[in-house]
């Protein structure tokens, strides 16, 4: 594989970690070993990256954070860990009903969990896909603002924007939106989740599956300070991820805030 020389110091804010001896599931269909993630991150000229285990329903994701944590020990990898909850994105009459009765079951995080992580070294965020893993209740919400960390949030056509604002956007809490909010390819809500970020301190988007050049150049133009370079790997080989920001139209200033300066300012751990 072509080892990229570009002249950056990059860090990636958006790659999963699947341990070895275990496998993804469901969208989950690429992994590879830690090892190899590493090599190609090295490969790309990424120096550091943000890595947290792939979805798993319906299950505690205890097991699969201290695997993540445990394969983050002496590789330039920053762990995260996944959480989840007992509520759904509210999208409806329906949705409401049903998220007055949900109640917590035994796999569902909770504001200890949260403690917990949050105080372990070994972790220095969050990351929340609320399509499927759910929305945690109001007590793990506020968890979350007492620690401070940030919280890495999927968004796409099943936890749109206008969602995602009525659940964890308002929060006191520094958030960095996946996808730039569009999952998969949806252009329409890339715009809208850009359009938000005006009025909303502290949110940020990652550049993860975010294929479309009008997209990247627009939020580089108008909100240098709130794009973070996420590659998706191992879904998307990070030396592509990274050609696809060093081919825009746009000041080299605005490639390094995008590439280190802006995600070093959100997540201590990246800093140098």
């Amino acid at each position: 594989m072509l080892e990229l020389e570009h002249g950056f110091r990059v860090v990636d804010v958006h790659a999963r970690l699947t341990p070895e001896g275990e496998r993804g599931r469901g969208a989950n269909a690429v992994d590879i070993s830690p090892g190899r993630l590493e090599r190609e991150l090295h490969q790309a000229g990424i120096v550091r990256a943000v890595v947290f285990p792939g979805v798993t329903p319906g299950e505690s994701y205890v097991a699969a954070n201290n695997g993540v944590a445990r394969h983050s020990v002496e590789r330039p990898f920053v762990a995260f860990a996944r959480i989840n909850g007992a509520k759904r994105l509210e999208t409806g009459s329906r949705s409401r009903v049903r998220n007055a009765v949900a109640r917590r079951r035994p796999h569902h995080t909770t504001p200890a969990d949260v403690e917990q992580y949050a105080y372990d070294d070994r972790f220095h965020g969050f990351v929340l896909d609320p399509a499927v893993d759910g929305v945690p209740e109001e007590s793990v919400l506020e968890a979350l603002e007492a620690v401070s960390l940030p919280v890495i949030v999927s968004g796409g056509t099943e936890a749109t924007p206008a969602a995602l604002a009525e659940t964890i956007l308002d929060r006191d809490v520094p958030v960095i939106v996946a996808h730039f909010g569009g999952y998969p390819l949806d252009r329409d809500l890339m715009h809208d989740m850009i359009d938000r970020l005006g009025p909303i301190d502290d949110c940020y988007l990652d550049t993860s599956a975010v294929r479309y050049r009008d997209v990247l150049e627009r939020a580089l133009l108008e909100h240098p300070d709130r794009v973070l370079f996420g590659s998706g790997a191992p879904d998307c080989h990070p030396d592509v991820a990274i050609m696809e920001i060093l081919t825009l139209d746009v000041s080299e200033d605005k490639l390094r805030r995008a590439f280190s300066k802006n995600a070093c300012r959100v997540i201590d751990a990246l800093s140098p």
